[in-house]
């Protein structure tokens, strides 16, 4: 492969594939003595306990900031907060939060930054998920450098409090080594997926920032580049104060492709490919207002002679008076460990993929039409369908602007799916896995390198919604960010050009 054809995104993205010949010559043992610690330490700095708002009776909210208080501990706690602890074999403790993480790293850090107003000060915050707690570790007003930062985004102007997600990037990095990239983003796009719904119960809006000056951003929250970076920046608008429509903005903005890279050693890819993804500046009209999108555009596959089948419901999944069930999901969510290898139905394969690809089914219950994404006209979905009653084995494409499965291959894929996932049963025993992909070459051309970041945090975003919609229907599911990425298109039958990004299980719980 000369290092002159391909973008930096596309080298590592081959260079990160896992396949049968060479997965044990890379598999290394776990350096156990220097595992990480998945929460950040502050010495110094005024400690904000977030507990005692959510342990207060409604008659103790006297003052109006009050319950201001108690939204923002709810969002976090349904965010990132711990939700669970177990013991390992070890005697260790291990706690679970409520995002999903691959290996149960926790690589994403979370952070506040605050314009002055009457009920929290200006400054910079770190969440400590540990303690439900928020450290306020720099009280000057920063706010203009996080818009200059930010290239001006609008957005920033209409709110006065906004969520930064960063990447400890050796956290992953441990245990998953190079591809840990690919897991880092996933699992914020996760932690999007939850900050988007609990924003929803509690009157928050978040819009999302892709595209920022990563140099500018790191200076901001005093973080050392190398080691830790900003991967998202997300303004709240607070939907109780402000009843404006914001302005056309775009989420994602492009960075160079880079081309020009020599010899990378294995080891060093992850955190080259990410400095190598960072904006600096933009080309002129890059930031023009985002057109408004065109709801009529055609899904991208529509294969001859396919079976197509009907994947819409009339009965949305609902989630409560004012969204309590959504938010007693989030907290019980867990990643299923085991399938019985019973069938799903296919009215239950319907309701979590439209609680996933079809939001505008849920406003009437509260929750936002039309969530941010960064890029998600470029992923496309697989299913692989091996028990759902009703419907024939086999692999489809989810046409989600048709609300429509596309049959591209007949057959019981049990066997293949178990050796896919690198002999975990969850995909043998699963009764549906769902395969989002993307064109890599189509999207670098678009958004440069860092759209590898884009379309994994979206996949990651999409995920989120899978994994809590099949909890709220009883089943079982399960990401999974390792597989043998080019024998899934050959086995599958998905086309060549689709690089596979994530996939899900889905299946009755042992």
């Amino acid at each position: 492969m000369s290092n002159t054809k391909d973008s930096i995104a596309y080298h590592y993205h081959e260079r990160t594939k896992y396949a049968p010949e060479t997965i044990a010559a890379k598999s290394k043992s776990l350096d156990w003595e220097n595992q990480p610690l998945p929460f950040k330490e502050y010495k110094i700095g005024n400690i904000v306990d977030l507990k005692s708002y959510l342990n207060k009776q409604l008659e103790d909210y006297t003052q109006p900031d009050d319950f201001k208080w108690l939204r923002l501990s709810r969002l976090l706690l349904c965010s990132y907060g711990l939700t669970a602890k177990l013991l390992t074999t070890y005697g260790d403790s291990l706690y679970l939060r409520a995002a999903p993480s691959a290996g149960g790293l926790y690589p994403a850090e979370v952070y506040l930054i605050a314009r002055h107003n009457s009920w929290l000060p200006s400054g910079l915050y770190n969440y400590q998920a540990s303690t439900h707690s928020l450290v306020h570790f720099w009280s000057s007003e920063v706010w203009s450098n996080l818009q200059t930062a930010c290239f001006e985004d609008p957005i920033l102007e209409e709110v006065d409090l906004a969520i930064i997600t960063t990447a400890i990037f050796y956290r992953s990095a441990w245990r998953y080594e190079d591809r840990a990239y690919r897991r880092i983003c996933l699992d914020t796009g996760h932690l999007i997926g939850n900050i988007e719904l609990a924003g929803a119960i509690n009157n928050y809006r978040p819009y999302l920032i892709g595209g920022f000056q990563d140099r500018l951003m790191n200076d901001l929250l005093y973080l050392d580049g190398e080691q830790e970076g900003v991967i998202s920046v997300i303004p709240l608008l607070d939907l109780q104060d402000s009843s404006q429509s914001t302005p056309q903005r775009k989420t994602a903005l492009p960075s160079l492709i880079h081309k020009d890279y020599s010899n990378i050693p294995d080891g060093e890819l992850l955190n080259y490919f990410h400095q190598a993804t960072q904006i600096e500046n933009l080309e002129p009209g890059v930031l023009s207002p985002q057109k408004p999108k065109d709801t009529l555009v055609e899904d991208k596959y529509n294969f001859p002679f396919c079976t197509k089948i009907s994947a819409k419901t009339n009965n949305p999944i609902i989630w409560g008076q004012e969204l309590s069930d959504l938010e007693n999901t989030i907290l019980k969510r867990r990643s299923t460990r085991a399938y019985t290898g019973g069938c799903l139905t296919f009215d239950e394969l319907k309701y979590l993929l439209d609680f996933t690809y079809q939001p505008q089914n849920y406003q009437q219950q509260g929750l936002d039409s039309n969530p941010d994404y960064f890029t998600l006209d470029l992923i496309e979905t697989f299913i692989a369908v091996s028990g759902v009653t009703g419907l024939e084995e086999g692999c489809y494409y989810y046409a989600p602007k048709a609300q429509e499965l596309r049959q591209i291959r007949f057959k019981n894929f049990r066997r293949e799916l178990h050796f896919l996932c690198l002999g975990q049963n969850l995909g043998r025993d699963a009764g549906a896995i769902v395969f989002q992909t993307a064109d890599l070459n189509k999207a670098v051309a678009k958004y440069g390198d860092r759209v590898y970041r884009y379309l994994h945090m979206d996949a990651g975003h999409l995920g989120q919604r899978l994994n809590l919609a099949a909890i709220r229907l009883d089943l079982g599911v399960s990401g999974i960010g390792g597989f043998f990425d080019d024998r899934v298109n050959q086995v599958l039958g998905i086309p060549e050009a689709e690089a596979v990004i994530y996939l899900t299980t889905l299946g009755r719980p042992a």
